[in-house]
């Protein structure tokens, strides 16, 4: 037997390592050397540092690498995804470029469609661009910090309005309220005590208006009858005794007009009274003469009044 020359061996340890380099390279690249994959593309107008070799995942699971991203000429970029051929992906299957990591890292996740028409080998699938981690968390850092900011001032004010008095008068209202919630608790016992003595009462108080109400509505045609009734009389009662007194007034007036038509023609006491001119000129001079008299009754006393010391009297 033959010994192996040291060149020998060197060469064949060369052959080896250059093997296992294509191997490790092509591995690295995502091509599995060793199986057969199947072979699916995605465009994208920006991979956001997708690399060669990143996972293809569905619901977390890898079923795949990412195995070529070539750039194009109109800047779209499209990738090579090799995916084991065990698993079928339906046509509308949507290769949405995600991060699977905070610290940035890439990778495609499939999203699956739901049609019974699978991907064939060199099929292009439907791709999306999912924002990142940290892109999505920005937005709501900022309103955090918004929200943070306004729960400062307002912890500030509440720290302002909470001095010693008012907290006093704080603690008075509560004391106050805790006070008038024992004195309505007592009240509503109370309440509730005197109802449950004055049940059978209330009770039988509740019985009667009940047949009270019953006798009403029994009896309600004869209430109306009656109702109708005393309308009618006391319409009737009304009617005549307006009736009569204007009777009476029209009576009064036509007696006081048949008065003064007499009057006015002379007739009676009063008429002729009214219409004599010769009884009104003799009660005038009568009159005069009487004013005369009393005037000279004034002046001379001793000519109608004589008065004697003795009881005498003295002749004119």
């Amino acid at each position: 037997m033959n010994k192996i020359t040291n060149e020998t061996k060197a060469g064949i340890l060369a052959a080896v390592a250059i093997a296992i380099l294509i191997v490790g390279y092509s591995f690295l690249k995502g091509n599995d050397v060793f199986s057969s994959q199947t072979e699916f593309y995605a465009k994208y107008d920006n991979v956001e540092g997708l690399t060669v070799s990143n996972p293809v995942l569905i619901n977390g699971y890898q079923i795949g690498r990412v195995a070529e991203l070539t750039l194009q000429p109109n800047g779209q970029i499209i990738a090579r995804l090799n995916i084991d051929p065990e698993y079928e992906i339906p046509k509308n299957t949507i290769a949405r470029l995600e991060s699977t990591s905070l610290l940035g890292g890439k990778g495609i996740i499939f999203e699956l469609g739901n049609s019974r028409i699978y991907a064939k080998d060199g099929d292009t699938l439907k791709s999306n661009i999912k924002k990142d981690f940290m892109q999505q968390v920005q937005p709501m850092q900022k309103k955090a910090e918004n929200l943070v900011a306004r729960l400062d001032s307002i912890l500030t004010s509440v720290n302002t309005i909470l001095n010693p008095k008012f907290q006093k008068d704080v603690n008075r209202s509560f004391a106050s309220i805790a006070n008038s919630l024992e004195t309505l608790e007592s009240t509503t016992k109370k309440f509730d005590h005197l109802v449950g003595s004055e049940s059978n009462r209330l009770s039988t108080i509740f019985a009667n208006l009940e047949s009270i109400s019953n006798n009403f509505k029994q009896n309600n045609q004869k209430i109306n009858s009656i109702m109708s009734n005393l309308d009618q009389v006391s319409d009737n009662f009304a009617r005549a005794n307006f009736s009569q007194t204007v009777e009476n007034a029209n009576k009064a007036v036509s007696d006081l007009q048949i008065t003064i038509n007499k009057i006015n023609n002379g007739k009676g006491s009063l008429g002729q009274l009214v219409n004599d001119q010769n009884l009104y000129n003799n009660l005038n001079n009568a009159a005069q003469n009487l004013d005369k008299l009393m005037i000279d009754l004034k002046a001379n006393p001793k000519r109608y009044l004589h008065f004697s010391v003795f009881g005498g009297k003295k002749k004119d």
